[in-house]
């Protein structure tokens, strides 16, 4: 147990202690306010305020978790034991100098926005906008590091300090956007597909087209079985999000009336959890989100608990209050779909801070590393460069023993297209993370 000095508790602050403390280092840890029965205890002990109270362990604090208001910050970014850092502070007898509570509820919170920033086209935070890409640390888990590296000063201090065992964990996680490239869709559909690829010359796809939808041919997209054989296989913990909206311009799954795609989504339930894709449209509308967790619901017969947005279209904190409003607990939305990296800084499940009612939620962040497109498309790498990239991210999160998302789609796994050779990507991916996964873990 650790004794904390403030002079001040607030909701940012408790917040901050409760995740470094007992989320990542795993030791409890007790707030007080009174300096006597601060000087008197015996035990480890750590000061967070202007000034140090004796000899114990002291950290500086800034003022962004005493404050409520939310502002522009100027930040400037140096290197301290080879890390970037922020939040500077320049007491002489801080253990660590910068405010690490400070920086990483900054980064937690995605306090940076909530701030104006240039919206993409598809009025979503670009990751151009954020400070770690702007500071090329966007691919480091800054704040477990952060964290990690405080914990063995508090150690030096006290060594009969001890803290939770972690241990590095995978989360499989896939999206299906599309069930099917060809079947069970309605008859307009597919065609306006097949004069589509007509006209454009596209005879052999044409040709492809037709042996699926009459021939008996296997539809691209439908390479479930082949996912379950990999998920047996390598044991994989792995979540399904299902997109269950109706058809649009961005939203073009089948029909969720369509008797053959619930029969495919039970068969997953039997394999994985499954949890709801809120639509693009849902971003906008917003009772899709409700109809969408209802009919899901009714087709598996379980309660929906797990979320990641469509297209990643969300905007905090309206988009995270509609989640919790729909009984949703668990989401991982939390990343971008055209870099890799770690949008929050942190690759350790949290609960969702809102900023705007300065108040800790019960939703469960779950933020992923990789995605399939932002590999291929968004930074345009072969096969060998994304192989490379993910054992990267992987070393990254595994030094620092905490949980490796990554999100992948049956698109990507159907050898059709642009994809063709992804799957042997996707397999050495699993081959990587399951030569380091050996712990059981509950969802």
């Amino acid at each position: 147990m650790i004794l904390i000095y403030v002079d001040k508790i607030t909701n940012r602050l408790g917040y901050t202690l409760n995740l470094i403390f007992k989320d990542i280092l795993g030791v409890e840890h007790t707030i007080t306010t009174n300096k006597e029965n601060f000087k008197d205890y015996q035990g480890a002990k750590l000061s967070y305020c202007k000034n140090r109270i004796n000899d114990e362990p002291f950290i500086y604090s800034t003022d962004l978790l005493f404050e409520t208001t939310i502002e522009i910050k100027d930040i400037d970014v140096f290197y301290f034991d080879q890390n970037p850092a922020i939040f500077r502070t320049y007491a002489k007898d801080t253990i660590i100098p910068f405010d690490i509570l400070a920086a990483s509820f900054y980064f937690v919170s995605r306090y940076e926005e909530y701030l104006p920033f240039i919206q993409d086209k598809h009025g979503r935070y670009r990751y151009e906008e954020s400070l770690a890409f702007k500071n090329c640390f966007l691919q480091k888990p800054i704040v477990n590091i952060w964290v990690k590296n405080l914990g063995e000063k508090l150690k030096e201090v006290y060594p009969e300090l001890k803290f939770a065992k972690h241990f590095f964990r995978f989360y499989n996680t896939i999206d299906i956007d599309s069930a099917f490239s060809f079947k069970e869709k309605s008859a307009i559909r597919k065609i306006y597909g097949f004069f589509k690829d007509l006209l454009k010359g596209n005879f052999s796809e044409c040709v492809y087209r037709f042996n699926v939808m009459f021939r008996g041919k296997a539809d691209p997209y439908d390479n479930f079985d082949y996912q379950i054989y990999l998920i047996q296989k390598f044991k994989l913990k792995t979540i399904y999000f299902i997109l269950f909206g109706r058809y649009g311009k961005y939203d073009k799954n089948i029909s969720p009336y369509n008797k053959r795609f619930h029969q495919l989504i039970k068969y997953l339930c039997d394999y994985a959890k499954v949890g709801i894709h809120p639509s693009y449209s849902s971003y906008d509308q917003e009772d899709e989100l409700s109809i969408q967790i209802k009919e899901l619901k009714q087709v598996i017969h379980k309660p929906i608990f797990r979320s990641r947005f469509h297209y990643l279209r969300f905007r905090l904190p309206i988009s995270y209050r509609r989640l919790i409003d729909n009984m949703i607990k668990d989401d991982y939305s939390m990343g971008y779909s055209r870099t890799i990296g770690f949008r929050a800084g942190i690759c350790s499940g949290y609960n969702f801070f809102d900023l705007e009612i300065d108040g800790e939620t019960g939703l469960r962040i779950h933020p992923f590393a990789i995605m399939d497109v932002a590999l291929k498309d968004g930074l345009g790498l072969n096969k060998e460069e994304a192989l490379i990239k993910i054992k990267q991210i992987v070393d990254e999160v595994i030094a620092v023993n905490g949980d490796f998302i990554s999100v992948w789609h049956n698109q990507s796994l159907s050898e059709r297209y642009d994809w063709e050779g992804w799957r042997e990507v996707y397999e050495k991916m699993l081959e990587y993370v399951s030569a380091v996964d050996r712990t059981p873990f509950e969802l």
